[in-house]
């Protein structure tokens, strides 16, 4: 299935459910090779999607900035670290630098990321479907079906995959 961008929020919403109660019953018995099984899912997946016929993640929602990420814009832009957080962040309820604004500045008319070299490590790693102790993040991963269509692949495929107790 190749979820149009504009029905995932639909689609999410509709197997939310179904979702939540797969990863609560994920966390609790995690298979021993399911970060393998993750892996191999999200490496099949991104052979197939194309990030630049999407980029909804940049369009709808912000990455987090470490100190790393803004030191490292910072210098690439030729900026001091408080000139980059002036002109482009604030600190959200977590007390966490996220963009002003979204769609994300850095992005062009055509899907590319202006800062793709030194980008955010939280963009680096988007949707975080093959991280290491993949269960500890369902609740980012549910947020994530909603926005990005590999996401949702990925997570269909799991359930068909990966069955839980």
């Amino acid at each position: 299935m190749k979820p149009a961008v504009h029905e995932l929020a639909k689609l999410a919403k509709e197997r939310q459910s179904e979702n939540k109660k797969y990863f609560d019953k994920l966390k609790k018995h995690p298979p021993r090779d399911l970060d393998y099984q993750m892996l191999e899912m999200h490496e099949r997946e991104f052979k197939k999607t194309d990030c630049l016929q999407c980029a909804n993640c940049c369009k709808t929602t912000g990455p987090l900035f470490t100190s790393a990420d803004i030191e490292r814009i910072a210098k690439h832009l030729r900026q001091k670290p408080q000139q980059f957080i002036d002109q482009y962040l604030r600190m959200d309820e977590d007390n966490d630098y996220v963009l002003k604004n979204v769609p994300c500045t850095f992005l062009d008319a055509e899907n590319y990321c202006m800062i793709y070299e030194v980008r955010p490590k939280a963009c680096r790693e988007y949707p975080h479907t093959d991280r290491t102790k993949f269960y500890q993040i369902a609740n980012l991963t549910l947020q994530n079906v909603a926005i990005c269509p590999a996401a949702f692949n990925i997570v269909e495929e799991m359930k068909k995959r990966i069955p839980v107790k």
